[in-house]
């Protein structure tokens, strides 16, 4: 019982830490919590659970700007993520846990060194570039939870400012997101796991929101990325350990 309780607050501890750093930032909670809640509740439901949370997150954060959602990006970023969900979904369910490990930490450790390198890629420019980003997005948001990532180098090679990536980044959380849970469905947690998730998400968004006036933008932006390059080279070590 003991171990169990340690293992759920371990769990309401990385829901908290991901909610921080999403409010604080706009993106990042599947690239911080996505590699431990792999370790703690597997590939399946770590990625279903970080889907789940990642959406509510984006709904809750979209109220107050959606009126700067750029729709003539973000129609074709969604459109093309939701053709490419069933296909992430299908390669999780065909892959051995340690084969999912070593996936999942890959994509996360590569998405975190091209955004830390600001990557600039001519594809990804123009409604071109969006069905490119959506597509690889939804891909990965499925598979690994983490489809922010190529929306993210989409939002550096189209030069848009923070102000304007956070609210389409969050439009495209809600649209994303609720492909990947229609496809994957949702966690099997028990009563006591998910009051304790939601409670670390509601604290979450409270911690970031009242740190995003404290902590520059810049730093902030480096420690998401550093605890997120921990998780995926700890995902890909793990994985080569099962191998």
């Amino acid at each position: 019982m003991t171990g169990e309780w340690a293992g759920d607050i371990l769990l309401a501890g990385v829901v908290l830490l991901g909610s921080s750093v999403q409010w604080l930032t706009g993106m990042g909670f599947a690239l911080v919590a996505v590699p431990a809640l792999v370790l703690l509740l597997g590939p399946t439901q770590g990625v279903v659970l970080a889907n789940c949370a990642a959406g509510v997150i984006s709904v809750v954060g979209l109220a107050g700007g959606w009126r700067r959602v750029r729709m003539g990006a973000m129609v074709p970023l969604c459109a093309a993520a939701a053709c490419t969900v069933p296909a992430g979904t299908w390669l999780t369910r065909q892959l051995p846990e340690p084969v999912l490990l070593l996936t999942m930490g890959g994509l996360v450790t590569l998405a975190v060194l091209l955004i830390m390198r600001g990557a600039r890629v001519p594809a990804l420019r123009g409604a071109k570039g969006a069905v490119a980003a959506g597509a690889v997005g939804g891909f990965m948001n499925s598979a690994a939870g983490v489809g922010g990532p190529p929306v993210s180098l989409y939002a550096v090679n189209a030069g848009w400012t923070v102000r304007e990536f956070v609210p389409n980044a969050m439009f495209y959380g809600v649209v994303v997101n609720a492909f990947s849970v229609a496809s994957n469905g949702v966690p099997g947690l028990s009563g006591a796991q998910w009051v304790l998730v939601a409670a670390a998400m509601g604290a979450g968004g409270l911690i970031g929101r009242g740190l995003a006036s404290r902590i520059p933008e810049g730093r902030a932006r480096l420690l998401v990325l550093l605890l997120a390059l921990t998780g995926g080279v700890t995902a890909v070590g793990k994985g080569l350990w099962g191998l």
